[in-house]
């Protein structure tokens, strides 16, 4: 009895510091890997537990009873109805099974299901481009129509022509092109700048995605444009502006410091009302160093790799709206630019660990989805539009190609030799990083991680700041 006693006792006390452990999973521990923080990472200092508690009996009971509901009550009398109806369901099911089993990967906030379900949304669009791939250009065209009969009626406008009276320029022609899409543009680049946070690589993207416009304005229509609206209008004003803008509001939220109370501390209604408001931003910021002096050729070409494909994702929304011929506006198009921005946060995020952190030898499941996104959404373009590809040559794709890598190489070789010449020690210091390499650590430098870097993000410990964004009771007062 007395050893049945001390085994309890030690289970109580192995249980305890596991549920330690995870509502504080920042702490080191040798079998947590980096790449376990950064494909799922924990939440950090709980304090409404109600909302982090396992709930999947309940979640089964309700799912299921809704299920029952709608199944016994839903009119079945129309098959096409029956057929989105069963669509939709799967979807739900989907998303349910994706917060139970998915990684959250590198965010928490709101909460690590918004995040799951995002993995989840991801798979589904993986799984659907897979389907479309093995399907006749008339069946995918008639899969869409079924979806929208409108677009029955819709085609693309060859014979729109783009691009023309470019000598006529004038401010009042300048400014009736600041239409709804260079609001879009603008933000768009506010969302990229704000991914990406290197002004170098975000230049060398928007400089180079001009030059993508020419090489393929010959297949594309719309991408013939003048030289004052692709220079002026759209490198200096929507991606200038939304560079600049971008990059500053993460100076600001980058020098603000993150400690965050619990709202069971903060006793005044608007103090709870602002706490609760703020769970929907970032619980801290880091300051990205994609380069630096010291970097290895493998950092290097890693980065070179993120602005081809970072213009191979943005060719891709435009050919696959002409090649399945829907206009911009079209709830498909929008739909999948809104879940592509949504996926593309975690996974840039989860490239920057694995190509700067020395601990992190995988790349991030999120990141590997979206990559094979990517792929897939371009094999599809080519499946579906050889008729198209046909008016072009290879070596025009070819010279893209080594076009895209040798401006990446200058622009990257650039930064890295402004970081090297023109920095002082201080920004130097700041922008160092551990170097990336193909070797283990040894034991001491995993037991040293925690001071070596930051284990939830990959960047030294001091880069990581907080600030208590919701005074406590006392300091209000």
């Amino acid at each position: 009895m007395s050893g049945c006693g001390e085994n309890q006792e030690e289970a109580r006390a192995r249980m305890k510091a596991d549920n330690l452990f995870q509502m504080h999973p920042s702490r080191p521990r040798k079998q947590k890997s980096v790449f376990s923080e950064v494909n799922e990472r924990g939440v950090d200092d709980i304090t409404l537990e109600v909302f982090y508690k396992p709930h999947t009996i309940t979640l089964l009971l309700v799912s299921i009873c809704v299920i029952m509901y709608i199944a016994f009550t839903r009119n079945d009398v129309d098959i096409q109805d029956n057929i989105w109806a069963g669509i939709l369901c799967v979807g739900f099911y989907f998303l349910i099974i994706s917060v139970l089993a998915f990684p959250n990967g590198p965010f928490t906030r709101p909460h690590p299901a918004i995040w799951r379900m995002v993995f989840g949304a991801s798979v589904i669009y993986l799984c659907t481009l897979l389907f479309l791939l093995f399907q006749r250009y008339e069946s995918v065209m008639a899969i869409f129509r079924w979806l929208d009969p409108g677009l029955k009626n819709f085609h693309i406008d060859q014979e729109k022509e783009y691009g023309v009276n470019c000598s006529d320029v004038n401010l009042e022609k300048i400014w009736n092109h600041l239409d709804v899409f260079a609001v879009a543009h603008f933000l768009g680049w506010l969302f990229k700048a704000i991914l990406v946070r290197h002004w170098g690589i975000l230049w060398a993207i928007s400089f180079m995605w001009e030059f993508t416009e020419v090489q393929f304005a010959h297949l594309l229509p719309n991408f013939k444009e003048c030289w004052w609206d692709a220079l002026i209008l759209d490198v200096f004003i929507c991606n200038g502006l939304g560079i600049w803008l971008g990059l500053k509001i993460c100076s600001i939220l980058e020098m603000r410091e993150y400690k965050w109370v619990s709202i069971r501390d903060i006793h005044s209604t608007t103090g709870k009302i602002k706490r609760a408001v703020l769970q929907f931003t970032p619980e801290n910021w880091t300051h990205m160093r994609w380069l630096d002096p010291k970097c290895t050729y493998m950092r290097f070409f890693a980065v070179c790799q993120l602005v081809i494909f970072w213009q191979v994702s943005e060719l891709n929304t435009f050919f696959l709206k002409h090649i399945f011929e829907m206009p911009p506006s079209h709830p498909i198009v929008v739909g999948r630019l809104a879940l592509v921005g949504v996926i593309v946060a975690p996974s840039v995020r989860q490239y920057y660990i694995y190509v700067t952190d020395t601990q992190c030898k995988r790349v991030g499941t999120q990141c590997w989805v979206y990559g094979a996104i990517m792929f897939l959404e371009a094999v599809l373009c080519i499946k579906n539009g050889r008729e198209l590809f046909s008016r072009t040559q290879a070596s025009n794709i070819i010279i893209w190609l080594l076009a895209q890598l040798f401006c990446a190489i200058v622009v990257v070789t650039g930064c890295v030799l402004w970081h090297f010449y023109f920095k002082n020690e201080g920004e130097k210091s700041r922008d160092s990083s551990p170097v990336k390499n193909l070797s283990s650590p040894s034991d001491d430098d995993e037991e040293d991680i925690s001071s070596h870097s930051d284990y939830r993000s990959g960047t030294t410990a001091d880069q990581t700041v907080r600030r208590r964004l919701v005074p406590s009771e006392s300091e209000e007062n």
